[in-house]
C-alpha cells in the first residue's frame, strides 16, 4: 500500500511539472497565427513580429543551460514554485501589453518558466521511474513536449478568432494554478548537491553564442549583408570561448564529455534535426495557409490539430515499443515516415489545399513522435545514471535551440521574399515557402541517415561486446 501511495504521488509530482511543461510550451506557438495581425497593430514586419516566438524559445535555451547545475543544487519542489511563479507575472505582463515591448518582455519572462520546467519535469521521469519504464514514461513526457507546439496555433487560431489574442494567455492562469497546488504537495525529491560554483562565465558567453546565431541568422529576412557574417562569427566566437571555459574552468555548466561518444553525438545531432522541423513546420504552415492560401487564423490552426492528436497517440506507443523490442525500429521508422511527411509538402506545394496540409502533417507528426522521445531515452542508456542529468540538460537545451533557429531561418526565408520579391504578398510567400519546405525535406533525409548510421554503430558495438 506504502508502495502504491508512494508512485501515486510520484505520477503526480510529475504530472504536475508535466502541465506546467505543456502549458510553456502550448505558449511558444500559440502566438504563430497572431502574426499578421500582430504585424498590423503594431506596424511591423513580420521578421520583427517573429521574435515573440524566437526569443521565448532563445531565452528556453539559455535557462536550460543552468537547470544540469541547478537540480543538483536545489530541491525539485523550489524550482517547480519559482517556475509557476514566473509564468504567472509573465502571462499577466503579455495579456495587458499594450506595445509590441511589454509583449516581448512578457514572453521572455514566462519563457524563463519553461526553461525550468521542461528538465524538471524529465529529471523526475529519470530518478523516480523504473529503467524498464523508461522509455514509455519518456515517450509520454515527449508527448507533452512535441504535442503542445502543434497544438499551440490551433489553440491560438480558435480563441484569437473568437476573442482577442490576449485571452491567449489569461485562459492560461487558473491552468497554471492547478499546476502549482498539485506540484507544491507532490514533489519531494532530495537534491544529490554539488562540490563545485556555478560557472557564471560559461552562461554569459553560451548565452552570447545563442543569441548572435540566432540574431544573424535572423537578419536574412533583409538580405544577406555583411552583419549577417558578423554577427554569425560572433556566435561562433562566443560558442568556442564558452567550450573551452566550461571544460577548463573551476566548474562546468554542461558534461560536454558525454558528446565523446559517437553515438551520443548522433543523437543529438538527430534531436536537433528532429525538433527544427517540429517547430519550424508548425510556424511555416500557419502563416503559408493564411498569406497564400488566404485562410483565417482558426482555420490555420485547425489544419495541425488532427496531426497534433495522432503524434500524441504515437510517443507513448512508440515508448513501448522501445522498451520490448528496442531503439532502433521507432526512430529509424519515424525518420522514414518524417522523410514523407515533408517531401509531399515540397513535390505539391503548387497543389497544396488546407485539407492536403492538414493530411501531410498527419505523416510528419506521426514520424517526429515515433523518432524523437525514443532518441532522448536512448541517449541516457548509452551513459553513466550520473551522467543522466546532463543528458537531460543538454537534449533539452538542443531542442530549444533548434526550435528557435528553426523558427528564424523558416521565417527569416519568407520575410525575404516578402521584403525584396516582386508581384503579391501570395506570390511573394509562395516562393519563400518552396524554399522552407525543400530544406525540411533535406534535414529529414538527415536525420534519417543520422539514425541509420547510429544504430549500425550500436549494434556493431553490441556484438563486438559479446564476441569478447
Amino acid at each position: 500500500m506504502t508502495t502504491q501511495k508512494s508512485m501515486a504521488k510520484t505520477y503526480t509530482a510529475i504530472f504536475s511539472v508535466a502541465l506546467m511543461t505543456f502549458l510553456g510550451v502550448l505558449n511558444e506557438t500559440s502566438m504563430n497565427v497572431t502574426y499578421p495581425e500582430l504585424s498590423r497593430t503594431f506596424g511591423i514586419s513580420l521578421d520583427i513580429i517573429q521574435w515573440i516566438t524566437a526569443g521565448y524559445l532563445l531565452m528556453v535555451t539559455i535557462v536550460m543551460g543552468t537547470t544540469a547545475y541547478l537540480l543538483r543544487q536545489y530541491p525539485a519542489k523550489r524550482i517547480h514554485l519559482f517556475c509557476v511563479t514566473a509564468f504567472i507575472v509573465g502571462d499577466v505582463v503579455a495579456a495587458t501589453a499594450t506595445n509590441f515591448g511589454l509583449l516581448l518582455g512578457g514572453r521572455l519572462i514566462q519563457a524563463v518558466a519553461t526553461g525550468l520546467a521542461t528538465p524538471t519535469m524529465f529529471f523526475l521521469i529519470f530518478t523516480a521511474i523504473p529503467r524498464h519504464q523508461l522509455a514509455t514514461m519518456t515517450g509520454i513526457g515527449a508527448m507533452v513536449i512535441s504535442l503542445a507546439p502543434a497544438l499551440g496555433p490551433t489553440y491560438g487560431g480558435a480563441v484569437a478568432g473568437a476573442c482577442s489574442w490576449r485571452m491567449i494567455f489569461w485562459i492560461l492562469l487558473p491552468i497554471a494554478l492547478i499546476s502549482l497546488v498539485a506540484g507544491q504537495w507532490s514533489i519531494s525529491n532530495q537534491p544529490a548537491g554539488n562540490n563545485k560554483p556555478f560557472s557564471f562565465a560559461s552562461l554569459m558567453l553560451l548565452a552570447l553564442a545563442l543569441v548572435g546565431i540566432v540574431y544573424a541568422v535572423s537578419t536574412i529576412g533583409n538580405g544577406f549583408n555583411r552583419w549577417f557574417c558578423l554577427y554569425l562569427l560572433a556566435g561562433f566566437v562566443f560558442f568556442g570561448a564558452f567550450i573551452y571555459t566550461n571544460g577548463h574552468g573551476e566548474s562546468q555548466l554542461l558534461g560536454l564529455e558525454i558528446l565523446k561518444l559517437t553515438t551520443v553525438r548522433l543523437s543529438t545531432v538527430t534531436y536537433f534535426l528532429l525538433q527544427f522541423i517540429n517547430i519550424g513546420i508548425s510556424l511555416v504552415i500557419p502563416v503559408y495557409c493564411q498569406y497564400v492560401l488566404h485562410s483565417s487564423a482558426l482555420v490555420a490552426g485547425l489544419v495541425l490539430l488532427p496531426g497534433s492528436i495522432a503524434g500524441a497517440v504515437t510517443s507513448p506507443l512508440m515508448g513501448r515499443v522501445a522498451d520490448q523490442y528496442g531503439y532502433g525500429k521507432p526512430v529509424v521508422g519515424g525518420g522514414v515516415l518524417l522523410v514523407i511527411g515533408t517531401g509531399l509538402y515540397a513535390v505539391f506545394q503548387s497543389r497544396l489545399t488546407p485539407m492536403m496540409m492538414m493530411w501531410f502533417f498527419v505523416f510528419t507528426r506521426i514520424g517526429f513522435n515515433s523518432a524523437f522521445s525514443t532518441t532522448m531515452a536512448n541517449a541516457t542508456t548509452l551513459v553513466t545514471p550520473r551522467q543522466a542529468a546532463d543528458v537531460n540538460s543538454l537534449f533539452n537545451m538542443v531542442q530549444q535551440f533548434a526550435g528557435s533557429l528553426g523558427v528564424v531561418l523558416l521565417t527569416a526565408l519568407m520575410a525575404l521574399f516578402q521584403n525584396t520579391g516582386k508581384g503579391t504578398m501570395a506570390a511573394r510567400t509562395f516562393i519563400g515557402g518552396q524554399l522552407d519546405f525543400w530544406l525540411l525535406l533535406g534535414l529529414a533525409v538527415a536525420v534519417l541517415v543520422a539514425t541509420a548510421t547510429n544504430f549500425t554503430i550500436q549494434r556493431l558495438d553490441q556484438q563486438t561486446g559479446m564476441a569478447a
